[in-house]
């Protein structure tokens, strides 16, 4: 790639068998922004669920989303193709946020966190990535993965107050409904369509949800076709940033992991890159915290878009972004996300937050973790039920939960058990690879 162009691919129409097309080329214009087109179809299903299921404006995420993706893309000098959607890893402090001090608390509590990615960034970009390495190797990096899982668990199921339901129990039939469909378009379809499947599945609950009448349309109706998405200032309280910080280490591994799946299926060493990704996400993160938005992250949805198209071109993101964009910018495409009832939400939730917890499981299977040694299970075991259990502590203004507590027992005693076994020589000393695979796959 010369500067910030792109060189045309082949004759731009066609992508000859073993071949691809790299971050620095493209299709035809044509095709280059129908790839991107279906970017943003892929990332709807999830990017969406967070701010329904934490009462934000899914007109102001949006909005947000695009304006990450493009700085995204301008941070790490229009060389690594991502979309920056909602973070499922920002869920649970959101809602204990929320519940504390209102939406504008937990607002601060995603610019505070954005910072702090982006400070991340920086020490990766100038230092390298050695030290996150040593700092998360995958039994601390999986047990914190599975613990914000398993930790929604509640969430999904929902609580009632008299006749007002959440989550499954708003609506069990339509909840199980659309929980069906995910699981089974999931396994009769392969491809895009595979991967589209929290989307389709919400699509089906929807249908369900308007023939039993659980669906109000007139804030849609009520709604301009053109408009700036609602705005939150933001507002700052030392009492719950302790619950946003874990936030960082899954926001690091995910973006890591996903500069390593594109190096790979590129062939391209992107290394150089992960301080610059780090820094660009955590940018963009702040700049949602700034006006309302859900923190972002890299999207395995469309890992799956270039993996199926076998288009890397950063070309389709900017599209994507432009699209997402002009979509954001629509109060009646926002009102008409924000009418999905919970019982589909519910249904959703259930699928997603099992998945994210068995998504750790997966990182401990990939890397071989060796449970048999006490280093690696104690400290995960201890985790785990501190964010399942959701123990809770506070200090002065401070209070930590589940996640957060969680998180500080996993990386705390891991070093600690580490640490003596080696001072002591009484077990052998857990090997610690390199690098964690599948990160960028929290949402699917």
């Amino acid at each position: 790639m010369a500067g910030w162009g792109w060189s045309v691919h082949g004759d731009g129409r066609s992508v000859a068998p073993g071949e691809v097309v790299a971050p620095g080329e493209r299709l035809a214009w044509g095709r280059t922004i129908g790839i991107g087109m279906q970017h943003v179809v892929a990332m709807f299903g999830a990017t969406f669920l967070v701010p329904l299921i934490t009462g934000f404006s899914p007109q102001t995420t949006l909005f947000f989303s695009a304006l990450g993706t493009a700085l995204f893309l301008l941070v790490t000098r229009n060389r690594l193709p991502s979309y920056l959607g909602s973070s499922f890893a920002f869920i649970a402090p959101i809602g204990a946020a929320t519940a504390s001090g209102g939406q504008s608390v937990a607002v601060g509590g995603i610019l505070v966190t954005g910072l702090a990615l982006a400070v991340v960034g920086v020490v990766a970009h100038v230092a390298g990535t050695r030290w996150i390495d040593a700092l998360m190797p995958p039994v601390v990096t999986g047990t914190i993965v599975a613990l914000i899982g398993f930790n929604l668990a509640p969430a999904a199921w929902g609580s009632c107050t008299g006749d007002d339901c959440s989550g499954f129990r708003a609506a069990p039939v339509t909840a199980t409904v659309t929980l069906l469909a995910i699981v089974l378009v999931t396994v009769l379809f392969r491809g895009i369509l595979g991967r589209l499947s929290i989307l389709v599945g919400v699509l089906v609950g929807y249908a369900v949800a308007l023939l039993r009448g659980e669906v109000d349309l007139d804030a849609v109706a009520d709604a301009a076709w053109v408009g700036l998405p609602p705005f939150v200032t933001p507002t700052f309280d030392p009492a719950v940033l302790g619950l946003f910080l874990p936030v960082v280490l899954v926001l690091v591994a995910e973006n890591v992991g996903h500069v390593k799946s594109v190096a790979a299926m590129t062939d391209t060493d992107l290394d150089p890159y992960v301080g610059r990704a780090l820094v660009a996400d955590g940018l963009a993160t702040t700049l949602a915290g700034v006006g309302g938005g859900s923190g972002t992250t890299t999207y395995a949805e469309n890992i799956g878009v270039m993996a199926a198209s076998r288009v890397y071109s950063t070309a389709a993101y900017w599209v994507a972004a432009a699209t997402a964009l002009l979509l954001s910018l629509s109060p009646k495409f926002g009102a008409l996300v924000a009418t999905i009832p919970d019982g589909v939400l519910g249904g959703a939730a259930t699928v997603l937050y099992g998945m994210i917890g068995l998504l750790g499981a997966r990182i401990w299977v990939q890397n071989r973790v060796d449970f048999s040694s006490p280093v690696n299970l104690m400290p995960a075991a201890v985790a785990l039920i501190i964010g399942i259990a959701n123990y809770s502590w506070a200090a002065g203004e401070l209070r930590f939960e589940g996640i957060a507590l969680g998180t500080a027992a996993a990386i705390g005693l891991y070093h600690l058990m580490r640490a003596v076994a080696r001072w002591r020589g009484t077990h052998d000393e857990p090997a610690t690879p390199a690098s964690v695979p599948g990160g960028e796959e929290l949402r699917h």
